[in-house]
């Protein structure tokens, strides 16, 4: 597994030093900048070029959603996780409109950060809530879900929607109980379907369709 060099943005000392050490039991992650403020941490971004930003949504210099917007237009390929403590039903869409991968709800258990890390190192989206994504707000970056010639099964559907949750084809073939062969053959069907080449946008494709939840 190549190795995910992150950078992370906590301005609340005790909870980066509990991210640093959770994070340090992700196998092949290196963590190559911790920052208190949100500009430093900026800058150490675009000169590292990390493959992971974990970044608080409040801090005392910039705003988070700013860095995350500033990151995302210099280094389109980083993958973004947010971290806050305010959370609101909006929240999911905006995110999703700056590219972010997902966001943890500090309210939640620690180990909730490990899944997220793990979701979004594989392409896949994690948004982690007490608070629910507002049903029926348009995500501006995302197109309209296209009106398929040919539906999808109610198999690729599932496959579709287990995808999108992180899951890789080998755990899908055993929650299934079908062949790996099977799954990788419906999977390569659904995906010529809507039209994607890779997992992120299928993701998008699935909140945008409502076969999954932001």
């Amino acid at each position: 597994m190549p190795s995910l060099r992150t950078v992370l943005i906590e301005d609340e000392t005790m909870f980066r030093q509990l991210i640093v050490s959770t994070l340090g039991r992700v196998p092949a992650l290196e963590i190559v900048g911790a920052f208190g403020l949100g500009r430093p941490g900026l800058q150490c971004c675009l000169q590292k070029k990390p493959d992971l930003l974990v970044v608080d949504l409040v801090l005392p210099d910039i705003d988070g959603l700013e860095i995350a917007r500033q990151v995302r237009r210099e280094l389109p390929q980083i993958k973004i996780l947010v971290l806050t403590a305010h959370p609101s039903e909006r929240l999911p869409a905006d995110l999703l409109e700056l590219g972010v991968s997902g966001y943890v709800d500090k309210t939640e258990p620690i180990d909730y950060v490990l899944s997220a890390v793990d979701t979004v190192r594989r392409g896949g989206m994690f948004f982690a809530s007490h608070v629910q994504a507002k049903s029926g707000r348009p995500l501006r970056s995302l197109p309209p879900p296209v009106v398929l010639k040919v539906p999808l099964t109610k198999r690729e559907t599932e496959i579709a929607r287990m995808a999108s949750g992180g899951l890789m084809s080998k755990e899908i073939a055993l929650k299934l109980n079908v062949s790996l062969r099977t799954v990788e053959k419906h999977r390569e069907n659904l995906m010529q379907k809507i039209g994607v080449h890779e997992l992120a946008s299928l993701t998008r494709w699935c909140i945008q369709a409502g076969i999954v939840d932001p």
